[in-house]
């Protein structure tokens, strides 16, 4: 059987913890950030763990948990 293939979208913006729960950033920081109040940028800083409905599509994008 040949490995199955990695989403490249997916292994660059999710992580999978040891305990197999999928970290990500925070939606809305990738650009206009001056448009954006400082609130909304303090509280969108850092990671999160999705929730499980998103994290089960999430973990079939990568087969190999990385």
């Amino acid at each position: 059987m040949p490995k199955m293939k990695t989403k490249a979208s997916a292994k660059k913006r999710f992580k999978i913890t040891a305990t197999g729960k999928v970290m990500a950033a925070a939606a809305g920081k990738r650009h206009g950030m001056i448009k954006r109040s400082n609130k909304f940028i303090r509280d969108a800083r850092g990671t999160m763990v999705l929730s499980d409905p998103d994290a089960k599509i999430v973990k079939k994008f990568l087969p190999y948990g990385t």
